[in-house]
């Protein structure tokens, strides 16, 4: 009885270090969407500064626009994350990323937009926020890398196959980050 209830205890202990590890990958996903929503809030007030600087510039104001709608219709529940939808995900995001560089290109042939202050408080804000998502995608990773390793290591690895626990796929950059951008005066 005595081998039987440490057994027991044993297996619970393992199960309980399985499910904080795996909480900890959800909570670091939740951190990663939660900065993404950030910029997705922040993007309105920027077009709309934007626009009343540069009205003719439609084309990219709409482009921002779609991707934002894109980006925020695609969601991924962390308990779910497979390769392909973070992929996805990742995706619509860059797409997000993308137009608002050339959103923020179309500033530069704005003089009075560039001094303007609502406009220099978002660009800011938006960088800010660019940042914190490369830390939460960092963090999220960490916390992947911490689960996967947990859930692959020996006795655990009988217990999460018998439980369900499933290898949790990571942030990688996107196709072609690895070129750095030309830049021409």
């Amino acid at each position: 009885m005595v081998i039987v209830a440490i057994l027991v205890l044993s297996m619970a202990g393992v199960y309980n270090s399985l499910v904080t590890s795996e909480e900890k990958v959800n909570t670091a996903w939740a951190q990663v969407e939660n900065q993404y929503q950030r910029r997705a809030d922040l993007i309105p007030n920027l077009v709309n500064t934007v626009k009343g600087y540069a009205s003719h510039e439609q084309e990219t104001l709409t482009a921002v626009m779609n991707a934002r709608a894109q980006a925020t219709s695609v969601t991924v529940d962390a308990a779910n994350l497979t390769p392909e939808t973070l992929a996805a995900y990742n995706q619509a995001q860059g797409q997000v990323g993308s137009a608002l560089s050339r959103l923020l290109a179309v500033a530069e042939n704005y003089p009075d937009l560039k001094a303007n202050q609502n406009f220099l408080e978002l660009q800011s804000q938006l960088e800010g926020t660019e940042n914190r998502i490369a830390v939460e995608r960092q963090r999220f990773n960490e916390a992947a890398q911490e689960y996967n390793t947990s859930i692959r290591r020996f006795p655990k690895n009988l217990l999460a196959s018998i439980f369900g626990f499933h290898i949790k796929p990571y942030f990688q950059s996107q196709e072609g980050a690895a070129t750095a951008p030309v830049v021409q005066f």
